[in-house]
């Protein structure tokens, strides 16, 4: 392959150095071991506003208003793989997170409304998510909320659910780093995801 795959990595929490970092870090890493290149995107520290539903992307393939959104339209035409690493807030995803998932009705109104999806069938099949989270509780829907969310947004821009690592029960362990197997599993993760886009 000549040119390597890109992935784009969004971390939901605004803290760099949290226990969602420490994964996100793990599997950015197994993706550039594998041959991928990676963008990190801290979200929660872009500056954005939320969907204000004005539908200017009803007819047009961007949106009207112009912020830390715009570019990433084009970056998700782009890209093969996906790295979304996210704790679970009031059960689902958290809010800087959750609008940047809606800011891309854009996607949305290209595929659903205009029967014109900008992701042809090909990239497709090609393109992958890994979703990475941890959630602060002991319960057994704990993921539930964020999954949901995941998968629609997945299907939206074209980029399928692939695989994910999940740990619960945060608010006791606390640091992710006493959980050697997990962070093993994140770098697995993301190099299993470099590897199938490298082929």
């Amino acid at each position: 392959m000549s040119m390597k795959p890109k992935i784009i990595a969004l971390l939901g929490s605004p803290r760099i150095n949290g226990n969602t970092a420490a994964l996100l870090d793990q599997a950015i890493k197994g993706a550039e071991d594998a041959g991928c290149i990676v963008e990190k995107v801290v979200v929660p520290h872009l500056n954005f506003r939320p969907c204000m539903e004005i539908f200017h992307c009803i007819e047009n393939e961007t949106c009207a208003m112009k912020d830390d959104i715009v570019p990433f339209y084009e970056k998700f035409k782009e890209m093969d793989g996906l790295i979304i690493a996210t704790p679970v807030m009031t059960m689902g995803i958290p809010g800087a997170l959750k609008s940047f998932m809606d800011r891309f009705q854009v996607f949305y109104m290209a595929k659903y409304w205009r029967q014109s999806s900008f992701i042809n069938d090909s990239q497709k099949k090609r393109r992958k998510t890994l979703l990475i989270s941890i959630g602060g509780m002991n319960i057994p829907n704990d993921f539930d909320g964020v999954k949901l969310t995941v998968h629609a947004f997945c299907e939206i821009i074209d980029s399928p659910y692939w695989a994910e690592v999940m740990q619960n029960n945060m608010d006791e362990i606390k640091d992710i780093s006493t959980r050697p197997e997990v962070m093993e599993e994140a770098y697995s993760k993301g190099y299993e995801l470099g590897k199938q886009l490298m082929r």
